[in-house]
């Protein structure tokens, strides 16, 4: 171990925040309880100030200022738009600080692949927040399907129906191509992620995908429909909207394999739907709730669990934690999903 882990082993670590929008309070949360938030970052001084104020920190308002003067930060947390991640990351190694990336990793393989040098280069670790692996349900699936209880996976097919209006585009970085990256990227990029998780590489993609509802406000589509081949020879279906009537509709997934059935869903992949197995039930833990925007909801809340295994990544080589490498492979699919299927 180098001198910086066995810091973080004896002590606290101090972090730093980029980027003060909706998400960054549930990471000054975590950061307070597993460390010392020193300093917080927003080219917005209003939003730098408040968040600043309620956690005891030092505002700044641009990165380059926070990270020349505050030189005892181990870990940066980058909460900036999607577009802005690549840029905010590899400052943030340079300067001589792991980086735990908000998802998505960013909005192109290419970038992706210089954070990954980066981080090499500068013995650095760069960690990506991939929360929903850590839904109670998705968890015990990834169990189960380790564990061969399914046997031979035949197809699945993943449903993505939210509800984002005008509203929630309106005077924002979300909807502009560059700095949002598209409906993959910042609102399903978790269940891209969690595909790959279950069940490895993709090999083909075809389908559609339009912009309807959504008219100059965003700058990409609005729903879409991809069939899939897997590697592992699975068929699978992704079909993906921001257009449900009011209020998120469900995520989910569900499964056809070798030795049973199993549908899981609900408004964030949290509750099972169906199951035929042959076997023991499939039983599903206690589950959280998602994070809250007000108007709107995203995904399920889990930053305790992704800051709590970060330190021990940080600690310990082995622990399993998602890295770089896995946000790597969710860009490159979504990129590749977005190459295949022309907006119309």
């Amino acid at each position: 171990m180098n001198e910086v882990y066995l810091m973080l082993m004896v002590s606290r670590p101090n972090f730093a925040i980029v980027g003060c929008g909706k998400i960054a309070p549930r990471h000054a949360a975590e950061a307070v309880r597993h460390g010392r938030l020193v300093a917080v970052c927003d080219i917005i001084k209003e939003r730098a100030d408040v968040l600043a104020q309620q956690f005891s920190a030092t505002p700044y308002y641009n990165l380059v200022d926070l990270l020349s003067n505050e030189k005892e930060i181990e870990i940066v947390s980058v909460c900036t738009p999607n577009g802005l991640h690549a840029e905010h990351c590899i400052q943030s190694l340079t300067a001589g600080s792991h980086v735990l990336c908000e998802k998505p990793l960013c909005i192109s393989t290419s970038d992706a692949k210089k954070m990954i040098k980066t981080a090499s280069e500068c013995q650095k670790k760069l960690f990506v927040v991939k929360s929903t692996r850590y839904n109670p349900a998705l968890a015990e699936l990834k169990k189960i399907i380790d564990a061969d209880k399914l046997g031979r996976l035949h197809s699945f097919q993943l449903n993505c129906f939210w509800n984002r209006p005008a509203e929630y585009y309106r005077d924002t970085w979300k909807g502009k191509l560059s700095l949002d990256g598209g409906t993959l990227y910042t609102q399903f990029s978790h269940y891209i992620d969690a595909l790959l998780w279950l069940f490895g590489d993709v090999k083909a993609v075809s389908g559609f995908r339009k912009n309807m509802t959504h008219k100059n406000i965003i700058e990409f589509e609005d729903s879409g429909v991809v069939a899939i081949e897997m590697e592992n020879g699975m068929l699978g279906g992704v079909n993906w909207s921001v257009n449900t009537f009011q209020q998120n509709m469900e995520v989910s997934l569900a499964i056809i394999a070798e030795k049973g059935n199993i549908r899981i869903g609900g408004e964030y992949m949290n509750k099972i739907e169906y199951q035929l197995l042959d076997g023991a039930k499939f039983k599903l833990p206690e589950t959280g709730t998602a994070n809250d925007y007000g108007f709107y909801k995203g995904s399920m809340s889990n930053h305790d669990k992704v800051y709590k295994n970060m330190i021990k990544a940080l600690e310990d080589d082995n622990h399993p934690f998602t890295n770089a490498t896995d946000g790597l492979k969710t860009v490159e699919t979504i990129e590749r999903i977005y190459n295949s299927v022309s907006l119309s």
